[in-house]
């Protein structure tokens, strides 16, 4: 039998494991699940079959070298900076590599050795990277296959609580990595174009720069600007469209909400605080605040951030427990977003019952024989408990069937790639959709970006 080699065994990889478990008898395969945590990767096998756990670790390169010569592809589920390890052992060994993260700089100077070597180096197929990318091209494909002309792309995904668990005043819990959530948008500036005109936000203004979306039986979501919405212009072949924007989705109201944060300084990642291992939330508040002999923390934060007292942004505040006098950070040299990162996840943390949310929306707009057309198409998936996440199978599905697609010769382009190409993702989503993943698919007449009633310039 062929192995497969998953080197991760995170929450991620729940749906991923059982996904191949299933396959592996009508696929003639085992499956390693390898971690540096051998109780975690055993704990990930559980009682499946052709499933065996071992240790693994990245940085001991005899290891590495061991375990990867006899298989027949790698997953790597590891973060992503540990991508590129993995990569180039598997470039020496002549193996094939999946992975659901972003293409990086080191990575896709490898794309020329890989195509030599006629191996096939998947990236970016989860799902947003992933489900989107193959999701869009599907219908950019069909619109350019019938003569249209994209002038207008905007992809939205976000992860969140499913309604029956929507508990607090935020309308949100972590259901992925909640550091990801606290640092977003930093960095850099969000970049994009809009009616032909490049726009810029900063990250000062990121969050309180949103538009709104409407999804049938869900309801109302607002979503901010990603930073990376230009980078997929020549990868998608959109260099003449006239709109391009990526965002991330959240229920209405989050953002302005999150955006006191942003004001105060409280997610700022790149210094650490004095005592903060013993520094109480309160304590933490007010570190951000102006000296008074008088003026309560309270008082003080709603004078900085001109918030009147029966502004329902206070309510959330106090709903977040975040001028509590006992409750300390406990972490030693905490950044201010490592601080608000653990306030939040005592607040936000997902009750054994609750079960998440992954949305996802692309607006297409075209033209076609002399008319204005557009395409919206919404993907919602909600999750069966606390392992079989929404999260976890938008993810692991993509990754277990490229793989199994990949072992049988069904996708054999060489080169490090997105799946972006018909050979990839058109198999994928019929799989996606055979597993309840699937987008619905709404056509108006396009009248450009009308974001408040009016052409914005």
């Amino acid at each position: 039998m062929q192995q497969i080699l998953l080197i991760g065994a995170g929450k991620s990889t729940a749906v991923l494991i059982k996904y191949l478990s299933e396959k592996s008898s009508e696929e003639n395969f085992t499956l390693l699940v390898a971690d540096k945590d051998l109780s975690l990767a055993k704990k990930a096998v559980q009682n499946h079959q052709n499933c065996h756990a071992i240790s693994f670790d990245i940085f001991n390169a005899e290891s590495c070298e061991t375990y990867i010569a006899p298989v027949a592809i790698v997953i790597s589920m590891l973060p992503a900076r540990f991508h590129i390890k993995i990569a180039k052992v598997c470039l020496k060994l002549k193996k094939n590599l999946v992975t659901a993260s972003y293409i990086t700089a080191e990575m896709k100077a490898l794309d020329v050795q890989v195509k030599k070597a006629g191996l096939i180096f998947m990236n970016e197929i989860g799902v947003d990277p992933g489900i989107d990318h193959m999701s869009a091209m599907h219908i950019i494909d069909r619109i350019r296959d019938n003569g249209g002309k994209i002038i207008m792309f905007e992809s939205f995904c976000g992860g969140l609580i499913a309604p029956e668990n929507d508990t607090n005043l935020w309308n949100y819990k972590f259901t992925w990595n909640p550091r990801n959530v606290v640092v977003a948008g930093q960095g850099g500036v969000a970049e994009f174009i809009q009616e032909g005109k490049y726009k810029y936000i900063p990250y000062h203004r990121l969050f309180r720069r949103t538009e709104f979306l409407d999804i049938e039986n869900y309801g109302r979501f607002e979503a901010y600007a990603n930073r990376n919405s230009l980078d997929y212009r020549k990868a998608y072949g959109l260099d003449d469209v006239l709109t391009l924007y990526r965002g991330t989705i959240r229920r209405v109201g989050f953002s302005r909400a999150w955006n006191m944060f942003v004001q105060l300084g409280m997610t700022d990642d790149s210094f650490t605080m004095e005592n903060s291992e013993d520094m109480t939330y309160r304590e933490f508040v007010n570190s951000f605040l102006p000296y008074s002999p008088t003026d309560s923390v309270e008082l003080k934060l709603r004078h900085n951030l001109k918030i009147d007292q029966d502004d329902s942004m206070w309510e959330k505040l106090l709903d977040i427990d975040l001028f509590n006098p006992k409750k300390t950070i406990g972490i030693k040299n905490a950044t201010p977003a490592h601080a608000l990162q653990k306030i939040l996840e005592e607040q936000w943390k997902l009750a054994s019952e609750d079960k998440d949310m992954l949305v996802m929306y692309h607006k297409l707009g075209y033209e076609i024989k002399g008319k204005k057309k557009q395409i919206d198409a919404t993907m919602v998936c909600i999750g069966k408990n606390q392992t079989e996440t929404a999260m976890a199978k938008t993810v692991g599905l993509p990754v277990g069937i490229a793989t199994i697609k990949i072992l049988k010769k069904e996708i054999t382009t060489p080169g490090v790639h997105l799946p972006i190409s018909r050979e990839v993702y058109e198999p994928i989503l019929r799989e996606l959709q055979q597993n309840g993943i699937n987008f619905k698919e709404k056509q108006t007449t396009y009248l450009g970006y009308n974001p408040i009633g009016g052409v914005s310039n």
